[in-house]
């Protein structure tokens, strides 16, 4: 049983506030670590249910200050799950007083945040850098990675991404997300984020050229937020109806690239794909083999192996459930077929993030500030693509 403790402090109470919370919460009882965290201070812009947060989630303290959060000499990791524009400013400093940070993606709003975060780490000696690009930890995803490593899918030919989502239509009012000055973009950043990551992740390989790139907005102006209640008179409904905000980031992105190994492949993002909650989807081929996952369905992993004789080949789907024969992750949890969800993969990634701040490796390779900036120029090179209609070679993007 591990003594040593990490004093965490969270930056931000919303969706991913819970999700993280749920992670410190839980990954103790789940997994044998070297240290492990203490949840001592939740942190957000908005105070007034922060107690109430507080007490829900199992924090010990709370306050509306970040900057006397990270001052605090007793907190060891910052974790932040803020909107993309401040990312830089809380990492930044957090780094700077010796913290370990864990940060949500993408990495930041803009590239020259997510440099300048990326040279902060490379300053702060002894400190760990974590991105939460959990779909990593996916028994499956991590399994497909591990197929690809050992060079089961051969020469790697075609890789085909999607992150669709349909919450983003015109009833939608203007969150932060789409705002270009908080979030950076929209269906792009949100999403195309998470399956560049989980491309790069599986093949090991990396973009070096974005061919072509299509960013639409299709619904340019969404309702304030603040809009009078339901049952207000007749003329604050009317002028209620003036009050629209304008949206600046993508609604979807759809681009082609190419990797370093020669794959050619296309990447998809919209919040506007009627019908679908959150279909995450890769497919990859090789002259060896195949793989596919929908995050649909997240505890399978199809597999197609060419090497099998032919009279035996075709689509196979794996239960990634078998924790006792080797299936990432999964050997924590339940007997097999009881199946894991959404959250097990931030619980997962909370594992791997305490054993490497003990000194121990991760189960599969974790996403730090240097491999998150490695994405954020990818999602930086679909956009100028886009704006200039033209190609942009990785090698430009510094």
């Amino acid at each position: 049983m591990a003594t040593k403790t990490v004093n965490v402090a969270l930056i931000g109470s919303k969706f991913m506030g819970r999700v993280h919370s749920n992670a410190y919460l839980k990954v103790g009882k789940f997994f044998d670590l070297p240290v492990m965290p203490v949840m001592d201070t939740v942190t957000a812009r908005d105070g007034k249910d922060l107690n109430a947060f507080a007490q829900r989630w199992g924090w010990q303290s709370w306050t509306t200050d970040w900057k006397m959060v990270v001052d605090n000499p007793n907190i060891d990791l910052v974790d932040i799950g803020t909107p993309n524009h401040v990312h830089a400013e809380q990492a930044i400093a957090s780094l700077e007083l010796g913290k370990h940070v864990a940060c949500e993606k993408p990495l930041a709003g803009t590239l020259d945040d997510a440099r300048q975060m990326l040279a902060a780490a490379r300053r702060a000696k002894g400190c760990r850098t974590f991105v939460w690009y959990n779909y990593r930890r996916c028994p499956a995803v991590a399994l497909a990675h591990q197929l690809a490593s050992e060079g089961r899918l051969g020469r790697i030919y075609h890789v085909r991404a999607c992150y669709l989502q349909d919450w983003g239509g015109p009833a939608t009012p203007l969150l932060w997300r789409f705002k270009g000055s908080q979030a950076g973009s929209g269906a792009h950043g949100d999403l195309n984020a998470h399956i560049i990551d989980m491309a790069r992740f599986i093949t090991g390989d990396e973009v070096t050229e974005v061919v072509g790139s299509i960013a639409q907005t299709f619904i340019k102006q969404r309702d304030l937020i603040d809009q009078p209640a339901t049952g207000a008179s007749r003329s604050k409904k009317k002028n209620a109806s003036l009050r629209k905000g304008r949206s600046t980031v993508d609604d979807a992105v759809l681009f082609l690239a190419r990797f370093r190994g020669g794959a050619a492949a296309s990447f998809e993002a919209t919040r506007l794909a009627t019908g679908e909650k959150n279909h995450n989807r890769i497919e990859i081929h090789g002259d060896k083999g195949a793989l596919r996952f929908n995050f649909d369905r997240m505890n399978e992993l199809d597999w197609f192996d060419l090497t099998d004789p032919p009279r035996l080949q075709g689509w196979r789907t794996i239960d990634v459930t078998r924790g006792q024969h080797g299936h990432p992750y999964a050997d924590a949890w339940w007997p097999d077929a009881h199946y894991l969800g959404y959250e097990h993969g931030f619980i997962n990634m909370a594992g791997d993030m305490f054993k490497m701040i003990g000194g121990r490796k991760p189960l599969v390779p974790m996403p730090d500030f240097q491999d998150a900036y490695i994405t954020q120029r990818v999602l930086h090179a679909a956009i100028e693509s886009a704006n200039n209609r033209c190609p942009i070679k990785l090698s430009q993007v510094k």
